[in-house]
């Protein structure tokens, strides 16, 4: 029973289509020569440019030295478990600032 089946509308509307293109026998297309690039060794661009300035990379530079004060302030609180004023307080502090300064070293536009 499955091969007397009839197909749907839109099966017979897309091979009538097909029937109706008319085939032209084609040349095989001309394909550009590739080259190899193992033969020919690529140098590396001389003139690649740093995705930030340097005045980016002093200002990231300066926010680790920021962060890292911060978490060394925290380490000299004598109190227990750093629940002092240097360990909650002024050392959390110092670290966020790092971060802000991080975050401008990102944002802040390079020197033309």
């Amino acid at each position: 029973m499955a091969k007397d089946k009839q197909y749907s509308s839109a099966t017979l509307a897309r091979e009538e289509a097909a029937k109706k293109a008319p085939v032209t026998p084609s040349a095989s297309p001309k394909m550009a020569p590739i080259r190899s690039t193992l033969s020919e060794p690529t140098r590396p661009s001389t003139s690649a440019a740093l995705p930030f300035g340097q005045q980016n990379y002093v200002l990231m530079l300066a926010g680790i030295g920021i962060i890292l004060a911060g978490f060394f302030i925290m380490s000299l609180d004598k109190e227990e478990f750093g629940f002092g004023f240097l360990g909650l307080t002024l050392g959390p502090i110092v670290v966020m600032g790092g971060f802000v300064v991080e975050f401008f070293a990102i944002l802040a536009r390079p020197k033309a």
